[in-house]
């Protein structure tokens, strides 16, 4: 086992511990880990040929999320933008631990920290790829049921948002995404 394989197993180690576990063709599977496997997927069909440093962070991106509940923050946008804050800092530490621990160089490590961190969206690629392939799997595994539980003003300014963060070559691929009409028709909306 070389050392990216050895450093997505123990992502996926500790992405397998997620309580919290979702459906997929009649089994359940960890929800962090079908996130992370759905990452690493997109960013695959997105940008195949990325560095080393993105195949981890996208892996890496979500990695023991339930370890801290959003319900732990006041139920606000200032405690919403804190958990998000303290979400990617600990997302990274715990993917550099990763990291080091299966023999990675310190600027592999760092790169990776930072891109997780998503630093310098718009003006460094890397961050616009990983911006752009989180939105991708937002939009094509969860969005629609997300857009059930809120009225259809919130969903529009979420989607407004979402295409705001997004380059020109991850807004293409959005809208060739297998969306249902309803919510193809939301994104229309949302984008005109």
């Amino acid at each position: 086992m070389n050392q990216f394989q050895k450093a997505i197993s123990l992502i996926d180690e500790i992405n397998a511990e997620d309580p919290t576990k979702e459906l997929l063709e009649g089994k359940e599977i960890p929800k962090e880990l079908l996130y992370s496997i759905r990452m690493t997927d997109k960013l695959a069909d997105f940008e195949p040929d990325s560095s080393e440093a993105m195949k981890l962070a996208v892996r890496a991106q979500h990695i023991a999320r339930w370890r801290i509940p959003r319900s732990d923050y006041p139920m606000d946008r200032v405690g919403y933008l804190r958990w998000r804050e303290e979400l990617k800092k600990m997302h990274a530490d715990l993917a550099a631990e990763i990291l080091e621990k299966s023999g990675y160089d310190q600027e592999t490590i760092e790169r990776t920290k930072f891109l997780i961190r998503k630093k310098q969206l718009k003006t460094d690629p890397d961050t616009q790829t990983m911006e752009d392939v989180i939105c991708l799997v937002f939009l094509e595994y969860y969005f629609e049921e997300f857009a059930t539980k809120h009225e259809s003003e919130k969903v529009i300014d979420i989607l407004q948002k979402t295409w705001a963060k997004m380059s020109e070559k991850g807004q293409r691929a959005a809208l060739q995404l297998p969306l249902s009409p309803s919510s193809l028709k939301l994104v229309k909306e949302a984008i005109t």
